[in-house]
């Protein structure tokens, strides 16, 4: 999980240096066509039970690759204006917001604590971008609308139990590739070979993350490796000084801790939840 996270934010650094030149749409899109070239052998196998899966809830299953193009725009569009860790910061309130749409939308109990952990995230949101101009500039918009449209992705993944996790990565993939390349005729910037091979990198490290990511929670409860995704903060802050000279500020440091912590409450409670139920 921990190699995991690195490459994620990694992949997700060389996506903020891409998008200053290129459009988000033709990004996203050939970066999830080289990432289909890779599951390519996978697809093959597995293109029956791909439109099985998309015949057993449909609008369910249509609705998810929009809020996964939704996600993956979003924080492209966002890292564009935005240093990369105050957009991790963000998203990092996604389990916050699924939270709240596990009780609106698939009816599951959450006790006191889930919401006062909901609570104390929201309040790190807020130091994160504190109340100004700042805060309601498109950039930061922009972030916040992937952080829930991240948790809208995994609330509709929830329901879509009967589909193993291989099969939602190749349609949510399939459907950006398609949603990338819709954009192209509109936005094009002809990439040289060095570009075009880091774009294409893009989609061959993220496969590579899930797998890794995939592989961590087989060999281990996922109460037991979740948490290690809240290092990706760290190698943001790493990567963005490094790279931009960005630093946090101290508020949001402090935004970033009340924001881990209530994941970390949320995490612990849903742990004990199952435990009691099995």
């Amino acid at each position: 999980m921990l190699v995991a996270m690195f490459l994620f934010t990694s992949n997700d650094a060389i996506g903020k240096w891409m998008v200053a030149t290129y459009p988000v749409g033709q990004l996203i899109g050939l970066r999830s066509l080289a990432a289909l070239v890779v599951l390519a052998i996978i697809l093959w196998r597995k293109q029956g039970s791909l439109w099985l899966s998309m015949r057993e809830r449909p609008i369910i299953q249509v609705l998810r690759i929009g809020f996964v193009v939704a996600e993956v725009g979003c924080f492209f569009a966002a890292v564009r204006y935005l240093p990369l860790a105050d957009v991790f910061m963000f998203y990092l309130a996604s389990p916050l917001f699924l939270t709240i749409f596990s009780v609106a939308i698939l009816k599951e109990y959450v006790g006191l604590h889930q919401w006062l952990a909901v609570l104390v995230g929201l309040v790190g949101v807020v130091l994160v971008f504190p109340f100004s101009e700042d805060t309601l500039s498109a950039p930061a918009l922009i972030a916040l609308a992937g952080s829930i449209s991240l948790a809208m992705m995994l609330t509709l993944t929830r329901m879509l139990r009967n589909t193993d996790g291989m099969t939602l990565i190749m349609i949510q993939t399939i459907g950006v590739a398609i949603f990338g390349g819709v954009t192209i005729p509109f936005a094009w910037v002809t990439p040289n070979f060095i570009d075009l091979s880091l774009i294409c990198l893009l989609g061959l490290i993220a496969t590579f993350a899930h797998f890794l990511m995939n592989q961590s929670v087989s060999a281990a409860a996922p109460a037991v490796v979740a948490p290690f995704q809240y290092t990706s903060i760290v190698w943001a802050i790493a990567i963005g000084y490094l790279v931009w000279q960005d630093l946090p500020t101290q508020p949001a440091l402090l935004g970033a801790t009340f924001i881990i912590s209530a994941g970390l409450i949320v995490l612990y409670h849903e742990r004990d939840t199952s435990n009691r139920r099995s």
